[in-house]
């Protein structure tokens, strides 16, 4: 199946790109370097002043207020030195030298601090709007959805200004409380798309869908149109392309249920110890169904009872590293934060918990829902009886829960 997902770029055009920026900003000192060389050599009688004096201007152009100082201040030790050396001091062409370099790099410290101001300033208004775009998109999960207490989180990847793939929900239907959480391949305005019509599929399908592998296959089903599109996006974009996807269920009895397409498996948090909730029968994201060869499987059923934590995250959490290239180790920093706090004060301890692992340099985007599974008396009514009937013709009001297979902790 195609899907609405950008194509990985050019191998190596990135990695070209960086030699040759990394290059010019080595111009300027292999000048200087030059210089010095020529001045210490019976080659001094070259006259190297305008050399010396484009040293920071040529910094001013790639390296910032930082680079242009630092390279003015290198052209300035080297003249003095080589004043020195060839005991010119006193001459007009040494002073002369002193002065254009002076009002060189003056005039490019300038122009590269005005050059960077406006940069991030543009830079700023380019996320803004990006963050906007995605809120618009995804919203915050209602803090109280019936046998459960929820909370959001949702931080952005703090290289570029792209708009990332990661999408979150939690609704309460007459089935239970269904959520999902998926990322999809890429950024950008594509990406947002996909999310938006990942998002609205599962937002309509929850609530007349008996079977949470339905609801799911609503999700691909949307997908494979948006991408069928005439002319709605370029070939290129259309191949290679998945988005991988959790959804589970809490209903009124104390489990929860789970289809997963190749998405990281979720945390149940109980007792103090963090289990992962594997699934035994992994199936390949959406968008890689050619991938399969029976994807009839049932939900995956595992306790989840009161007092009970559930966590579902994209990989941006589990992928973010520390300056030693070791990741995060998820499961540990989860035993670790005080059971007492509420959802939306875990995930905020566990961000602050992710920050301190990777120094706040975050290279994907991050997504995480928690629920809290809430007693018998603290969850009040049934999520069933509390909900409208499906109008005529629609999906049966009685929750659905055959083929789910128990699984120990």
């Amino acid at each position: 199946m195609k899907s609405l997902l950008r194509s990985p770029p050019v191998p190596g055009a990135g990695r070209r790109s960086r030699v040759l920026f990394t290059l010019m900003q080595c111009v300027p000192f292999l000048i200087a370097l030059a210089v010095l060389v020529i001045e210490l050599t019976p080659a001094h009688f070259i006259y190297t002043g305008p050399f010396l004096t484009a040293v920071p201007a040529l910094a001013a152009v790639t390296m910032g207020p930082k680079g242009t100082t630092a390279a003015a201040a290198l052209a300035l030790a080297i003249s003095v030195t080589t004043a020195t050396y060839n005991g010119a001091w006193g001459t007009l062409q040494v002073y002369t030298n002193f002065l254009a370099l002076s009002l060189v790099s003056v005039a490019g410290f300038i122009t590269s601090s005005a050059v960077q101001t406006r940069r991030q300033r543009e830079l700023d208004q380019v996320r803004r709007i990006a963050v906007a775009a995605q809120e618009v998109v995804l919203r915050p999960v209602p803090a109280r959805l019936g046998p459960v207490l929820a909370g959001s989180l949702s931080l952005a990847a703090g290289t570029g200004a792209q708009v990332g793939g990661d999408l979150y929900e939690a609704v309460q239907t007459r089935y239970g409380v269904r959520m999902i959480v998926g990322d999809v391949r890429g950024k950008g305005l594509v990406a947002v798309r996909a999310v938006a019509v990942a998002l609205g599929a599962f937002r309509e399908a929850v609530h007349y869908e008996d079977e949470l592998v339905e609801v799911m296959n609503h999700c691909a089903a949307a997908l494979r149109r948006e991408g069928a599109v005439p002319g709605a996006y370029d070939q290129d974009v259309l191949l290679e392309g998945f988005v991988t996807a959790l959804i589970a269920q809490v209903p009124d009895e104390p489990v929860v249920q789970l289809v997963n397409r190749g998405h990281p498996p979720p945390l149940l948090l109980h007792q103090g110890t963090a289990t992962t909730l594997m699934s035994p029968s992994p199936l390949p994201p959406l968008g890689l169904e050619d991938l399969a060869t029976d994807l009839s499987a049932k939900p995956e059923s595992y306790p989840f009872v009161p007092g009970d934590r559930l966590l579902l995250y994209t990989d941006g959490v589990i992928e973010a590293r520390n300056r030693d290239g070791e990741f995060f180790a998820l499961p540990e920093a989860m035993e670790g934060i005080d059971a007492s706090t509420t959802p939306p004060e875990f995930l905020e301890q566990l961000h602050q918990v992710l920050i301190r692992h990777n120094e706040g340099d975050l290279a994907d985007d991050v997504a995480m829902i928690l629920a809290d599974r809430l007693d018998g008396e603290l969850g009040g009514q049934g999520v069933a009886s509390s909900m409208p009937e499906p109008p005529s013709g629609g999906a049966d009001t009685e929750p659905q829960f055959k083929g789910c297979r128990p699984r120990g902790l």
